[in-house]
C-alpha cells in the first residue's frame, strides 16, 4: 500500500499559543512529530497547515510542508485537502493524520495505528490504551472507546464517548486520536455534515460510526503525551531529554 502521513498544524492553540513553534530540545515541536514518524518508515510525512512561519520552521529541519487553507474546521478536513494537492493522480492508497501535539508519540504506535486496515472491511484505523487509574475512567477529557474484541489485540469500535463506559466487569479503553484512513474513507469522510451524536459528544469520529462506516482499534501499551499547556511542554522537553521517546 502506499502510505501518506500528514501533520496538520495551526498557530491557533489558546492554552499555548504558537504550540507548533513550541522549543524542544533546540527545535521546534512539529518537527519533533515529523521526526518520529519519519522514523516509523510508514510513508512519505508532510505537515500540513495554514501557516508561512510552520512551513518554514518544518523545512528549515529538513522536512516537507504543504499549505492549506485558513478556513478548516477539523484536522481531517485540512489532512483532505493536502492529499488532493500532493497526489492528484489518486497514488495514495492509505492516509495517516498524526497529531502535530504529540511530540514524545512512538514510532511503533504509528506503524501500530496502520495494522487494522489488513483487514479489507475496516474503513478506518485508531489506536486505543486500557485505563489503568481509576480516575481516569470518569474522566469526560479521557475519550472511551467502546468495542467488541477482535482478535488478540484490536477491537471493533461500535462507540466513542466521554462518559464510562461500558459498564460491568472489563477492562475500559482511553482511545487515541491517531487515525489511519483508506482514502475512499477519508473522501466519504470529509463529505459528510457533522452529526447528532458527534455534536452531543463533541466527537468527530462519531461521524463515521453513524454513517456506517467501520473504525477498529490496535491496542497498544501506552498514551502518548499530549502539548496542550505549559506543563505538558515541560514534560515533553523532560522526556525528549531523557531519550524516553523512541
Amino acid at each position: 500500500m502506499s502510505i501518506l502521513v500528514l501533520i496538520p498544524a495551526r498557530m491557533a492553540a489558546t492554552r499555548l499559543p504558537g504550540k507548533p513553534l513550541a522549543d524542544i530540545a533546540g527545535r521546534p515541536m512539529i518537527a519533533h512529530v515529523a521526526d518520529r514518524a519519519a522514523e516509523s518508515g510508514v510513508g512519505r510525512v508532510v505537515v500540513a497547515t495554514d501557516s508561512a512561519e510552520i512551513r518554514d520552521a518544518v523545512t528549515a529541519c529538513g522536512h516537507e510542508a504543504v499549505m492549506t487553507g485558513t478556513h478548516h474546521q477539523s484536522g481531517s478536513d485540512r489532512i483532505h485537502e493536502a492529499l488532493e494537492a500532493l497526489d492528484p493522480e489518486g497514488r495514495v492508497e492509505i492516509v495517516v493524520n498524526l497529531q502535530g501535539d504529540l511530540p514524545t508519540i512512538e514510532t511503533s504506535a504509528v506503524r501500530a495505528a496502520l495494522e487494522p486496515l489488513e483487514d479489507p472491511t475496516v474503513d478506518i484505523a485508531t489506536l486505543a490504551v486500557a485505563i489503568t487509574r481509576d480516575e481516569e475512567k470518569t474522566n469526560p477529557n479521557v475519550v472511551k472507546v467502546v468495542g467488541s474484541p477482535r482478535g488478540e489485540g484490536f477491537l471493533r469500535a461500535l462507540y466513542f464517548t466521554r462518559a464510562t463506559a461500558p459498564w460491568g466487569e472489563g477492562p475500559l479503553y482511553h482511545h487515541v486520536g491517531l487515525y489511519a484512513y483508506r482514502r475512499a474513507a477519508l473522501a466519504r469522510f470529509v463529505s459528510l455534515s457533522p452529526s447528532t451524536l458527534e455534536r452531543r459528544e463533541k466527537l468527530e469520529q462519531l461521524r463515521a460510526l453513524e454513517d456506517g462506516m467501520r473504525i477498529d482499534a490496535r491496542i497498544v501499551a501506552t498514551v502518548p503525551l499530549g502539548v496542550d499547556t505549559p506543563e505538558d511542554l515541560e514534560r515533553a522537553r523532560i522526556m525528549i531529554s531523557q531519550g524516553l521517546n523512541r
